[in-house]
């Protein structure tokens, strides 16, 4: 503590310096893609080239989608006469890349400082896994001009040479009008792309016709027998079309009337429909309370289930015999109903009339009230039974003597005022005509 409050400015200075050195660390190091311990690995992936020329792992060379940085080159091995390049991917990128993404090698500048650009592939595809290579068919190298120069031949070259001299000189001064045409060259350009794409679909789709038209000829080559019977089952099909010529344009003629029926008819489904639905929503209800229904059902069909079991099943067995036995009765039984039905309803008819009393007072004996048949009756047979309860010698019926003549017959008559009474004598003037004669009352 004396030496550092003896030496107080250096000490300050030194920890200025460092706390300076810490900033321009914290500020170079990230921007040098340094990896601080407590950052997450890097999502590892590795790609397979023809050469790796160029290539200076940890000299910032990167990974690079649509421009835009996703990882470093971190790694580059020779295996199998491949150049293996391990590309160190932010674990933000990690889900990026499929299987059939594609990498090319490019210089950044004219100093080969180098980058990989890659395609990530199509989402149809699975994600590339960790330590996974990409194939050497799916990637391509950086070319250099030499290697263009050197397939070429002399006079090429010169040719070449003269071109390029000449557009250089051309263009002189000229870059803003170059730069005006490619960029009206722009939508030709993406027009021409949409026609090479559809090119290749076709190149691609020409190719599978004729591999299946190969395999198709492979095939009906085998089988010239059976497309000997095709072709002549196709004659026979060919000539019942032919001879039901009539048939078919009959057909098509009657096609229009049954296009409209079936439209008159979805017509008449249609408002079917219509009254269908709103008496289906008025069901749900009682559809929701079957749920409910069975379930206080299900008690009742428990205790039955026993009875239906033992003891009704038992008995229409044993009643089926007697109900054979019945049959041929209830036939003859059935054919002779309707006369019966017509002679029950005649006595109905007639048990009415002997019944009917039209006046709903019970009757008296001496008839100031209309009774009806079934009064009258009982009358009868009561009287009847005092008359011939007992007999004498002559038997049980009664000797009837007349003692008046006429005239006290008739007075007699007068005296009774009702119909119903005089009932009684209606007989005495039955007899009126006989009693009348001249030999007898004169």
């Amino acid at each position: 503590m004396r030496a550092i409050s003896k030496h107080r400015r250096d000490f300050i200075a030194i920890l200025l310096l460092g706390l300076i050195a810490a900033g321009t660390a914290a500020v170079v190091l990230p921007n040098e893609r340094f990896r601080f311990p407590w950052e997450a690995s890097p999502y590892k992936l590795k790609a397979a080239f023809s050469t790796a020329q160029a290539v200076t792992p940890g000299q910032g060379q990167t990974v690079r989608v649509s421009g835009v940085r996703i990882g470093d080159i971190a790694h580059v091995a020779l295996q199998d006469g491949q150049a293996i390049i391990t590309m160190d991917i932010d674990p933000t990128y990690k889900d990026l890349i499929h299987t059939d993404a594609t990498a090319l090698l490019r210089p950044k500048t004219g100093l080969k400082d180098m980058f990989i650009e890659v395609n990530p592939g199509s989402h149809s595809a699975p994600v590339a896994r960790e330590n996974s290579t990409l194939p050497i068919q799916n990637t391509l190298p950086d070319v250099n001009p030499d290697e263009v120069y050197s397939a070429l031949d002399a006079d090429t070259r010169d040719y070449l040479k003269l071109l390029i001299d000449g557009a250089g000189r051309g263009l002189k001064g000229r870059g803003a009008d170059l730069q005006e045409v490619f960029r009206r060259f722009e939508p030709t350009h993406r027009d021409l792309q949409r026609v090479q794409s559809a090119v290749a679909v076709r190149s691609h789709n020409l190719a599978r016709l004729i591999t299946s038209l190969n395999t198709l000829n492979a095939e009906l080559s085998n089988k010239r027998n059976d497309l000997a019977t095709l072709v002549s089952s196709s004659a026979a099909v060919f000539n019942a079309f032919a001879s039901e010529d009539k048939n078919l344009s009959q057909t098509v003629a009657n096609f229009p009337a049954a296009l409209r029926q079936t439209t008159d008819t979805l017509g008449k489904v249609k408002t079917f429909a219509d009254v269908l639905g709103p008496t289906a929503e008025n069901l749900r209800p009682a559809v929701r309370s079957l749920n409910t229904a069975n379930h206080a059902v299900t008690p009742f069909a428990l205790e039955a289930t026993p009875i239906l079991k033992n003891q009704i099943r038992p008995f229409v067995r044993a009643a089926r015999p007697v109900v054979r036995d019945l049959r041929p009765a209830a036939i003859n039984l059935a054919k002779a109903t309707p006369q019966l039905t017509s002679s029950f309803v005649v006595l109905n008819h007639f048990f009415n009339l002997l019944g009917y009393n039209p006046t709903p007072s019970n009757p008296t004996y001496d008839g100031s009230q209309p009774a009806s048949y079934l009064f009258w009756l009982a009358w009868a047979d009561h009287m009847g039974l005092n008359l011939f309860s007992t007999q004498d010698a002559n038997g049980p019926f009664r000797p009837v003597a007349l003692e008046q003549n006429c005239a006290t017959i008739k007075s007699e008559l007068a005296a009774f005022p009702t119909p119903v009474q005089q009932a009684g004598f209606i007989f005495v003037e039955n007899l009126a005509p006989i009693l009348t004669t001249p030999g007898l009352c004169g």
